[in-house]
């Protein structure tokens, strides 16, 4: 017998064995143990708990991941219960013009570009917000903007949904910065701004 012919019964076996693992890949593959598994769907009944039901509660104090907050003053805008009247980070010309984008998109279709609650909705029969500058919300601490913005006040809606904690901060700076324009005085200016200013400007 030629060397050929020593071969074939080796290929022979070699394929045999081919087939059969392949067919165990193929049987393990199509176990159905993990589809098939005993689960509960959500919110069905269960006889496994004394109330019956399968959704369970949050353990007391159980905080989901990246939502510790810690930070009372940047997340509730309170200190030992107080309001805080200062922002969680300077104010600077960036904070001032994030904040005038998120006023301009969440706020002014109410309270209006400049604050004083005539906004378009507002001009479509919408209930009239107060101005944001009353002297009582010029004496609001700036984290009673913050809160407002959060939680909602009468018939305004909560945004803490839809507006991030830094830009509810943002948009407050820039609210209390368009009460300031509004009723600026010249003694309100830096006085080396004001010097130069009063250089510039021609004396009759």
């Amino acid at each position: 017998m030629n060397r050929r012919g020593h071969d074939r019964p080796g290929r022979a076996f070699a394929g045999l064995m081919l087939l059969a693992w392949t067919s165990c890949l193929f049987l393990a593959a199509c176990r159905r143990d993990m589809a098939d598994q005993r689960r509960q769907k959500p919110l069905s009944a269960s006889p496994l708990f004394p109330d019956g039901t399968s959704a369970r509660p949050l353990p007391p104090h159980t905080i989901a991941r990246g939502e510790l907050r810690e930070d009372e003053h940047f997340f509730s805008a309170k200190v030992n219960g107080q309001v805080v009247d200062t922002l969680p980070e300077p104010v600077t010309p960036a904070l001032l013009q994030r904040g005038r984008e998120r006023f301009d998109i969440y706020c002014a279709v109410c309270h209006g570009s400049a604050g004083e609650g005539n906004g378009i909705v507002v001009q479509r029969g919408f209930p009239v917000p107060p101005s944001l500058h009353l002297d009582r919300l010029r004496a609001a601490p700036v984290g009673h903007f913050f809160e407002v913005i959060s939680n909602g006040y009468g018939v305004m809606a909560p945004y803490a949904s839809r507006v991030k904690p830094a830009d509810r901060w943002a948009i407050a700076a820039y609210i209390r910065a368009l009460q300031l324009s509004q009723h600026a005085v010249l003694a309100d200016a830096d006085p080396a701004a004001r010097a130069k200013l009063e250089a510039e400007v021609p004396h009759e």
